[in-house]
């Protein structure tokens, strides 16, 4: 049921390269309705990229439209955040349509999936740059023990393993490495995933927010119910399973609401599932590009994302202009929130906040 909702796949722009790919040609036999359109480039599609008029056609053109392509740089980048590393994409873009998300900035009007069919290249890098770095022998606010590497930085995880087994390739490969594990965040649940031999070398992150202000920036995605209720279920099943309270948004409500939901969360979990549990928590990043966008198509979640008496500009270290929240208050916010989640939840160890 939620396959059919997200994914109703009638146009595959394909790279004649990853046609030639096995992976390639198991995500087109998938959809054998869909036209496959050749590409030279998946970044470059012009029916789909730097044409404003597809703004109207957000959410359809993520329902309909899927890109096939080849992963050129398998470059892992240090992180020392979230992870210790960042991993080369598996894929890029979401077939959700969370009215924040950063990836449409690098894609123009328009931000289907791209999916990477040369993962047996993406899986080698990773392979070989785990290696290279041994054992973790000091402990870090990533992992104690284990180098962590987030392979769902530009996509949600949860929903490409609907695509394509990309995902689960590369839990079959963390799962041999021993000294690494693998980690990323989402907004959907994908109960497929429960059976999956992991082999607890997986960091599930379960991306939160107030259920009420979630209804109109997280457009597409599984409620904020649903991923409550999941988190034990994940847990039970052998995963590591943190909680991402992001993007925490400020509205004239937002410290009440963010308690209604730590409470929820409270009231949800086993002892077995506060007994592992840590939190990232990440206030909202915007950008101007991403506003003029989503005026287009849902000018309502901009009343609570474009709030310029509460912003300010701030370039990002990739070199975009972005707007934050002003430091001065932000700071402020920071303590209120890490504070009310220290009396509801004392048992989340907060790995950083920002």
């Amino acid at each position: 049921m939620e396959f059919d909702r997200l994914l109703q796949i009638r146009r595959i722009y394909a790279q004649p390269a990853a046609l030639e790919l096995p992976r390639g040609r198991e995500i087109v036999a998938r959809w054998p309705g869909a036209d496959v359109v050749p590409v030279e480039n998946h970044w470059n599609i012009p029916d789909l990229h730097g044409d404003e008029t597809n703004v109207p056609r957000w959410s359809r053109i993520k329902t309909e439209a899927l890109v096939l392509g080849v992963k050129k740089s398998l470059t892992v980048k240090p992180n020392g955040r979230s992870a210790d590393f960042i991993a080369p994409s598996t894929a890029n873009g979401c077939a959700m349509a969370c009215a924040y998300c950063y990836v449409p900035r690098h894609k123009g009007y328009s931000n289907p999936v791209t999916v990477f069919a040369n993962i047996e290249q993406i899986a080698g890098a990773l392979e070989r740059h785990a290696t290279r770095q041994g054992l973790k022998l000091e402990p870090n606010q990533c992992d104690p023990e284990l180098r962590v590497y987030d392979i769902g930085e530009n996509s949600d995880c949860s929903v490409d393993a609907l695509i394509s087994d990309n995902v689960e390739d590369l839990v079959m490969l963390f799962r041999e490495l021993p000294n690494a594990k693998l980690s990323f965040a989402t907004k959907f649940v994908n109960r497929h995933m429960l059976g999956w031999n992991h082999g607890g070398h997986t960091r599930v992150r379960f991306s939160l927010m107030p259920a009420d202000l979630a209804k109109s920036v997280d457009v597409r995605t599984s409620p904020v119910a649903e991923r409550l209720a999941a988190i034990n279920d994940f847990v039970d099943a052998g995963y590591e399973v943190h909680v991402n309270f992001s993007p925490v948004i400020i509205t004239d409500t937002w410290l009440a609401d963010w308690e209604e939901l730590l409470r929820q969360l409270d009231a949800a979990l086993t002892p077995a599932a506060k007994a592992q549990l840590a939190a990232e928590v990440i206030f909202l990043t915007h950008n101007e590009q991403l506003h003029e966008v989503n005026l287009g198509w849902h000018p309502q979640a901009e009343n609570v994302l474009w709030r310029p008496d509460l912003q300010e500009a701030k370039v990002s270290s990739n070199g975009f202009s972005n707007v934050r929240y002003r430091a001065r208050a932000k700071a402020g916010y920071v303590q209120q929130l890490t504070a009310l989640i220290g009396r509801i939840a004392p048992y989340c160890r907060i790995r950083y906040a920002f």
